[in-house]
């Protein structure tokens, strides 16, 4: 049995092409979830931790990379969500161009509600507090507040390329061949 110190020993998940499920958030299971998979053979195992834990009858390093054995393809659309939309807009305000941290931006709809516009992909993009305040119910053209960028439908595949703008604050060194960054990693 395993002891508290196990908790932090995540296992990065690839699909079968080696490429992570996702980037952001990173695929990262439990050291418990990996370990069921390798017994269930579902996965192969392309690096482990140090650390083991134990069975009645057997001893398992705990896997740090791990591969699925059959190909998850990505959903073709992505869902609608808030933080999808912040993601496909990079976490950036589309008024004012400034990036801020996820709890201090909304989104805003483009054409207000109150005018017909929709609650969705073309339609809705991310605001900071204070431009969404200035913008309210007016029309962009009518005040001069047009987005940076015309919202769309991102594909997975767009918002999985803005998620590697976002490295996480962790990242173990047997990780680090299988992910590719567009930031600048430490030696």
């Amino acid at each position: 049995m395993a002891d508290g110190s196990t908790l932090n020993y995540p296992a990065l998940v690839l699909n079968a092409d080696f490429r992570p499920l996702s980037y952001f958030p990173l695929s990262l299971w439990g050291w418990q979830d990996a370990i069921k998979a390798v017994c269930l053979d579902r996965v192969s195992v392309l690096s482990e931790y140090d650390m083991e834990v134990h069975s009645p009858n057997q001893a398992f390093r705990l896997p740090s990379v791990i591969a699925l054995k059959d190909y998850v393809p990505a959903a073709r659309k992505p869902a609608f969500t808030r933080f999808n939309v912040f993601l496909r807009d990079n976490f950036s305000c589309q008024y004012c161009g400034e990036r801020h941290p996820t709890q201090e931006l909304t989104f805003d709809h483009v054409i207000p509600r109150c005018k017909g516009g929709r609650t969705s992909w073309e339609n809705v993009v991310t605001a900071c507090g204070c431009c969404n305040l200035r913008k309210g119910p007016h029309m962009p053209h009518h005040i001069g507040m047009l987005p940076r960028r015309t919202p769309v439908r991102p594909t997975s595949w767009e918002l999985q390329e803005n998620g590697r703008a976002f490295p996480p604050n962790y990242l173990h060194k047997s990780w680090r061949d299988y992910l590719y960054w567009d930031a600048e990693l430490e030696g």
